[in-house]
């Protein structure tokens, strides 16, 4: 055997993960070998395909850190290096964070690699089985390196198993990168099932949110807008009567596709993608003052339930705050959420603004306002293009809070350096990507000498 990854599943997962995800089965492990001793049979199939979900679902914490700890949304307030270097704004390439992202991604992007190379030469597996997979293996491994891009700039391009290859390959332009996601999104396009069995696996619509996310990164308006439309107007999801429902359940009626858990396989106590852990449990992270402000603000409403406050936590420089969305194993709002109905909104909102439709009917004002009837805010009137733009900002602040948008969003706007300048004294550019891990260059003789800038 060249390699192994060792890989616990739950057996709840294949046949269907539960609403509250409270009756589980024994998790057994999977071992994904680069050899054809476990994809080597129809039965084997099933099994992969759920050690491909348990490798992916790492991202969603880890990009959760990522998108809102680099940024302005939570501060540090614990003893561990890698959330106090990311509070301070002095990141290192040996932040245990930084490593945890980029392993959590080549994870994913292996065992699709894997399905990808050993699935095709299954003889007996059903054709439209051998579809569905197949496409989901191209859509994980798509998504991981859509993050991949915008986290670290350039990145190996990775798509064998060839282990000793693989050890020593260099980093492909982002642009590069972007394409490869492209394709990869598009090979899944129209393969999936339109409703799956629930929103822990991927379906048709997942891909097309993700396509216009995607778009909208790329400024690409016009399809962007088409893809959001056509999430929106599926009728497979509904925005919840009442915000509060996104922040304390599992598979809320928005949920597109989220990274689901059980009470066996829930992160726990992990110190770098265990959320609850570290928001409440540890309270390494959280709130920033700026973001508590922000949420109790009358634009937010009820989106203010995305934080929870305790006198008791007041001391020394904790303000009491806490990250409300992520619960612990035994309760009903441990999932972290890939995509979701309300971001669909705010991408159809910002790619109207940008085409300059800005108020009137279909435009970038019905879709906020859409947002804030059900958060009971404040409606918005007309407003110039300029002004849309910011407000829109501003909705995907309160909206989205803690789900690892923020620090994409500002340098996908060119507007890290204005707003995260004003938030730490020790902010600088270089923060606008994260180093490629100390751990990996020392690894891959191909990443010496080819760090990112300022690390």
């Amino acid at each position: 055997m060249k390699n192994l990854y060792r890989i616990l599943f739950t057996t709840a997962l294949c046949i269907g993960l539960l609403p509250a995800c409270k009756d589980t089965l024994e998790p057994k492990p999977v071992d994904i070998l680069t050899d054809d001793v476990v994809l080597n049979e129809p039965a084997d199939v099933n099994n992969v395909e759920i050690g491909l979900y348990n490798a992916f679902r790492t991202i969603a914490p880890a990009t959760v850190i990522a998108g809102d700890a680099t940024a302005d949304m939570l501060i540090n307030n614990g003893t561990f290096t890698q959330y106090q270097e990311l509070g301070t704004k002095q990141i290192t390439s040996a932040n245990a964070s930084v490593a945890t992202l980029w392993s959590s991604i080549y994870q994913a992007v292996y065992i699709a690699n894997f399905i990808l190379e050993r699935l095709p030469k299954v003889e007996g597996v059903p054709t439209s089985q051998r579809d569905k997979v197949m496409a989901t293996a191209h859509f994980l491994r798509g998504y991981a390196y859509f993050i991949a891009a915008y986290s670290f700039g350039a990145v190996p391009l990775v798509t064998t198993t060839a282990i000793d290859d693989n050890r020593n390959i260099g980093r492909t332009s982002r642009d590069e990168i972007l394409a490869f996601v492209l394709a990869d999104y598009t090979a899944a396009l129209g393969k999936l099932p339109t409703k799956p069995v629930n929103t822990g696996f991927a379906g048709e619509y997942a891909v097309q949110a993700a396509l216009a996310r995607f778009h909208l990164y790329q400024e690409n308006w016009a399809d962007a807008e088409k893809f959001a439309t056509q999430v929106i107007t599926s009728k497979q999801y509904s925005l919840d009567t009442a915000f509060v429902n996104v922040v304390t359940r599992d598979f809320p009626a928005e949920s597109i596709l989220e990274a689901a858990y059980t009470l066996t396989d829930d992160p726990g106590t992990n110190g770098n993608i265990g959320l609850n852990n570290l928001f409440v449990g540890r309270r390494e992270i959280i709130p920033s003052n700026p973001t508590v402000v922000a949420l109790a603000s009358d634009e937010s409403g009820d989106r203010f339930s995305s934080i929870s406050f305790n006198a008791d936590n007041l001391k020394g420089n904790d303000n009491g705050w806490s990250v409300a969305k992520y619960g612990t194993a035994d309760q009903d709002n441990n999932n972290v959420i890939f995509f979701r109905l309300g971001e669909m909104y705010l991408i159809r909102a910002e790619a109207r603004a940008q085409q300059d439709k800005v108020t009137g009917d279909n435009t970038a004002q019905t879709d906020i306002n859409v947002l804030r009837a059900r958060a009971k805010a404040p409606q918005i009137g007309a407003v110039t293009k300029s002004q849309m733009i910011q407000l829109i900002e501003n909705e995907r602040r309160y909206e989205l809070a803690f789900e690892g948008h923020r620090w994409y969003d500002l340098v996908r706007t060119g507007r890290a350096s204005a707003v995260m300048a004003a938030a730490s004294p020790n902010w600088q550019s270089k923060y606008e990507l994260w180093p490629v891990p100390q751990r990996e260059i020392q690894n891959n003789p191909a990443l010496v000498g080819n760090q990112n800038p300022g690390y």
